[in-house]
């Protein structure tokens, strides 16, 4: 096989959470003008809407489905009406996330529950759902966690975001476990842990930070629209067949100082 073709998706299907808009959009962006028809999920359907109009002019075939995953009753359901679809799911992007910010000694319940339905609980029920539905039965599939650099480390002085470095933390483990157990059915799960990016979830911390981190990272830049496509496409092909469990920070260098 050359080199081209370990890179090619063309007729692949990939599901991607949290797909209408930020890094799921360009990462949407990315695996369609690779040849993948996609399955978009979040919970607005207007913005979906305005998603697949802006794939659909770019040539990519786009089903767009609204659910809301901190409801994981509503999992089986979105993942039928993908598999009635298309027949398949072949890639699972884990993108959709949440934040919140607050001091630990008054982190809000309701907030530490959100961000762990949505960053941890969701990926593992979905996850679960296509593996049994898809990718088991099939013996191949590759999962991709979206994790964050947040899940390597604390936090800087000032910044209160307990719940979301730690549901990330938990998701670069889950990855790593996930992937030992179905390594057997040939299946790739990995993980990306993107820096900072412009976004809607980044945009009141970026805000205070971003000169910070832009000064102390090496490339000396947050990420931009471009920079998470080669990795997510990367680990989606066969050119990643022999990776397994691991997580790549795509971070301008800001995890390594």
């Amino acid at each position: 096989m050359g080199v081209r073709d370990l890179f090619r998706l063309d007729g692949r299907v990939v599901l991607i959470t949290g797909g209408s808009r930020g890094l799921g959009l360009q990462m949407a962006e990315a695996l369609g003008e690779m040849g993948c028809r996609l399955a978009l999920t979040a919970r607005k359907a207007d913005e979906l809407d305005a998603a697949r109009e802006h794939l659909e002019a770019l040539g990519v075939e786009v089903l767009t489905l609204a659910a809301d995953l901190q409801q994981s009753t509503e999992i089986p359901a979105m993942v039928e009406q993908v598999m009635t679809h298309y027949g398949q799911i072949d890639i699972l992007v884990n993108n959709a996330g949440a934040t919140w910010g607050a001091p630990a000694e008054d982190y809000p319940d309701a907030a530490w529950h959100k961000v762990m339905n949505l960053n941890v609980n969701a990926p593992f029920f979905l996850s679960r759902e296509v593996g049994r539905r898809s990718m088991i039965p099939r013996q191949q599939g590759k999962i991709i966690n979206i994790a964050s650099v947040a899940g390597l480390k604390g936090t800087a002085p000032g910044v209160h975001t307990i719940a979301y470095n730690t549901s990330k933390a938990a998701l670069i483990n889950f990855t790593r476990t996930l992937a030992a157990e179905w390594g057997r059915y040939n299946i790739n799960v990995n993980a990306l842990c993107p820096g900072f990016f412009p976004s809607k979830l980044s945009a009141g911390l970026l805000e205070q930070v971003q000169d910070a981190v832009i000064a102390r990272a090496p490339l000396h830049r947050i990420g931009g629209e471009e920079d998470l496509k080669g990795s997510v496409v990367f680990l989606a092909s066969e050119a990643s067949r022999h990776i397994t469990g691991q997580y790549l920070a795509v971070d301008g260098g800001s995890s390594i100082v």
